[in-house]
């Protein structure tokens, strides 16, 4: 009986993880106003690239922690093309996996819609 236990507790403990809905979904993000830098691309850059694209840190060449520098990086560098690689190819950026396709598109729609302050 104890075996049951410990198989269902292991079970329990190995099906949790930390990833909400948004982080898993493939289903497209609908915004139906103009995506902005500081409405909606801030906090992806924020939480995915400014761990290494910062001063002091590995990728400091390049920082990505304003306005002008994410919207300098979309526009003269390959920055979307990098987001957009698949796991496993060269250049992906971030180097941690590729980020959800819907956040992807969030960034794609800020650039469609004029890089917006």
């Amino acid at each position: 009986m104890k075996k049951i236990y410990y198989i269902l507790l292991v079970m329990l403990f190995g099906a949790c993880t930390s990833h909400t809905f948004e982080d898993i979904s493939e289903d497209p993000v609908i915004i139906e106003e103009d995506v902005t830098y500081t409405t909606n691309v801030k906090q992806i850059i924020d939480g995915n690239c400014v761990s290494c694209h910062a001063p002091g840190q590995t990728a400091s060449f390049r920082p990505l922690t304003t306005y002008a520098e994410v919207k300098t990086a979309v526009e003269n560098t390959n920055l979307l093309d990098r987001i957009q690689r698949q796991n496993g190819e060269g250049g992906l950026m971030p180097t941690s996996g590729r980020m959800p396709q819907n956040t992807i598109d969030i960034i794609l729609q800020w650039n469609t819609d004029g890089l917006q302050e």
